[in-house]
C-alpha cells in the first residue's frame, strides 16, 4: 500500500539527508535461546538484524529503539537480553535511545517472551548507495558470516529434530555443542562495511537474510543483471556442513 517501499531500508528526506529506518526481529532464534538458556547474545542478533539492513544505503546508524513482551516480567531475564542490545548498539556505535516492556498474560508461553527491534540511521543523499550504478563486470565480494546469523531458525529446528541429536550434543567435529554453534549471534557488519564504502568504489550492498543469496543479492541489482558465484571460494562453516547432512 505504501509505494515507495523496496530496499533494505526506508529512506526519509531531511534537507541534505536521508534518514533511513528498519525493523526487524529474530524469528525462531527465540525458541532455541528458551531451549539453550542462552540469552545474552539474541540482543545482538535483534540490533544486528535492524542496522545491518539500514547500512546497505550507506547510511551510519543513529538510535535503536526495543519492544520486549513478555507474559510476566522476569527481570534477571530480561536484564540478559537487554545486556546484549547495549553489547549490539555498541558493536554498531549507535545509541539505545528507549524501548518499550510489555507484560502480557496469558498472551506468551511463561518464560518465554518476544522481540522486536527499530534503528534509524543518515546518511548524505549524495552518498546513498542503491545499486543503480551496477553494471556487467562489477566484482561481487561476500563478507563472512559467524553462522546461521537470524534467518532459518524454523528449517533449522526441523533438522535438528530429524537428527535426533539435542542441543546439548557437540557439533561434530568441533570442540562447542550445537546449542552454542547454532546461538552464536549475528556478525554486525556496520563498521566493516561503512570504512569499506568511505575508500569509494561500492555500489550496492546486499544483507543476505531469509531467502539467502538467491532472494537478497539480486535485490540491488538493475532489471537485468545478475551474479555469478563461484563455489568454494570461501570457507564454510561446520555449522553449515552440519545441517546440509544431517538435513540431507
Amino acid at each position: 500500500m505504501a509505494p515507495g517501499i523496496g530496499g533494505f531500508g526506508g529512506l526519509y528526506p531531511l534537507g541534505d539527508s536521508y534518514l533511513v529506518a528498519g525493523t526487524d526481529g529474530v524469528g525462531t532464534k527465540l525458541k532455541l535461546a528458551f531451549d539453550t538458556g542462552i540469552h545474552e547474545t539474541i540482543g545482538i542478533d535483534l540490533v544486528a538484524m535492524s542496522v545491518n539492513d539500514i547500512v546497505t544505503s550507506g547510511a551510519k546508524p543513529l538510535f535503536f529503539l526495543d519492544y520486549f513482551a513478555t507474559s510476566r516480567l522476569d527481570v534477571d531475564l530480561a536484564e540478559k537480553v537487554v545486556k546484549g542490545i547495549v553489547d549490539g548498539c555498541q558493536q554498531s556505535d549507535c545509541t539505545l535511545l528507549g524501548g518499550e516492556t510489555a507484560e502480557m498474560p496469558d498472551f506468551y508461553a511463561d518464560g518465554e517472551y518476544d522481540l522486536s527491534g527499530f534503528a534509524v540511521g543518515i546518511v548524505k543523499k549524495d552518498s546513498v548507495i542503491d545499486g543503480k550504478n551496477i553494471v556487467a563486470g562489477d566484482v561481487l565480494i561476500g563478507l563472512p558470516s559467524s553462522g546461521v546469523h537470524s534467518n532459518g531458525f524454523s528449517l533449522v529446528r526441523r533438522v535438528l529434530a530429524h537428527s535426533g541429536l539435542s542441543l546439548k550434543d557437540q557439533l561434530p567435529g568441533e570442540a562447542i555443542t550445537l546449542g552454542e554453534a547454532l546461538m552464536a549471534p549475528t556478525m554486525i557488519y556496520v563498521k566493516q562495511v561503512l570504512d569499506i564504502i568511505s575508500k569509494g568504489g561500492v555500489k550496492g550492498v546486499a544483507h543476505i537474510t531469509g531467502g539467502g543469496f538467491t532472494d537478497n543479492i539480486p535485490r540491488v541489482f538493475p532489471k537485468g543483471l545478475g551474479a555469478v558465484i563461484s563455489n568454494g571460494s570461501w570457507e564454510i562453516l561446520p555449522v553449515f556442513k552440519w545441517i546440509q547432512e544431517a538435513g540431507e
